[in-house]
């Protein structure tokens, strides 16, 4: 093929046999023995920019002194500047201390473990309350009251509240104080939830809990659904026809309040309970208020049974357990 090539030309040659010209030009180049495993030869390239191993060292030294440990690049390469000394560009001493593993913070740094995520199970009224303070809105902009409520979240019972200028953790804990009293609660089997606000985590209310022997419970930091009774509470009431859009003073505020939980104990059927009233599971009336409920079901199917498609009717009922944040199952 070689021979072929010098007398017509590689081009013709490649032609007349039909091979490509990579295939003429390969079998033309001289070959070279291998050796197998061998590493290719390459001789070490001096670089005159490359800084010495010591220039390196006193790079990171400077780093590691007690008066730049806690300074940036560009304070320590400006600070020397200043004393007269040039050890290499800013450039450079970035790259001398990310080859370290140093171009984070040098310094120690607080570690916080996880929030752990509340799971909460009632069973009965009196086993877990939740509180929280909602703002409502005064005579004038940014004037707000402040309404404090404590709510059983298996009967959804609003145990105790109140409105006041301020937020304070000495009346909520005088609210709490005095609800645990009415309510004839053993604080002992009490677990009480509520978010994180200062009120909330306050010394003051950490040391009423741990004068009862209360449980404390706290949502985690940015997890709204954490208190999610409390919080829906606060919609039915700020949601509601009678609701107005400010009150004119904190005793108009009191006066709405006192006519709204009553109404919402006694009266409103929560579609949480089995649209039961909060009073009647509080109270233990529930079972009865189901049966009576359903022997009214069973007269009106006894009289139109053809109106019930899917036969005798039966009224919903409540929920034997409670959870705030239910355990996933495994």
């Amino acid at each position: 093929m070689n021979a072929l090539a010098e007398c017509i030309g590689e081009r013709a040659a490649c032609v007349l046999l039909g091979s490509p010209r990579a295939t003429l030009q390969r079998h033309c180049k001289p070959q070279v023995d291998a050796v197998p495993n061998a590493a290719p030869s390459r001789k070490a390239q001096h670089i005159p920019r490359r800084l010495s191993d010591l220039e390196r060292g006193a790079i990171l030294d400077y780093a590691h002194s007690e008066r730049f440990c806690d300074r940036s690049v560009r304070q320590i390469y400006a600070t020397l500047l200043d004393e007269g000394i040039y050890v290499a560009s800013i450039s450079t001493w970035y790259r001398v201390l990310r080859a370290a593993g140093e171009t984070c913070e040098r310094r120690r740094q607080a570690t916080h473990p996880a929030t752990v995520k509340p799971e909460l199970l009632a069973t009965q009224p009196g086993q877990v309350w939740t509180w929280d303070i909602t703002k409502l809105l005064g005579p004038a902009k940014w004037t707000y009251y402040y309404l404090y409520v404590v709510l059983d979240i298996y009967s959804r019972y609003v145990v105790a509240w109140r409105l006041e200028y301020r937020e304070s953790a000495t009346l909520a804990r005088e609210m709490i104080e005095e609800a645990i009293i009415r309510e004839g609660v053993d604080p002992t089997q009490l677990t009480i939830h509520a978010d994180r606000g200062t009120s909330m985590t306050s010394k003051t209310i950490a040391q009423l809990y741990s004068d009862l022997g209360v449980t404390k419970s706290f949502s985690r930091p940015h997890v709204s659904d954490d208190n999610p009774f409390s919080e829906a509470q606060f919609k039915t009431l700020k949601y509601g026809a009678h609701f107005p859009t400010h009150f004119a003073n904190i005793e108009h505020g009191r006066v709405h309040c006192r006519r709204f939980f009553p109404w919402y104990n006694n009266e409103h059927h929560h579609s949480g309970i089995a649209l039961l009233t909060p009073a009647d599971v509080h109270f233990g009336r529930a079972q009865a208020r189901t049966d009576a409920r359903r022997d009214v079901l069973r007269a009106a199917w006894e009289a139109h049974p053809e109106r019930f498609v899917r036969g005798l009717p039966e009224p919903p009922t409540i929920a034997r357990a409670i959870f705030i944040n239910p355990p996933e199952a495994a």
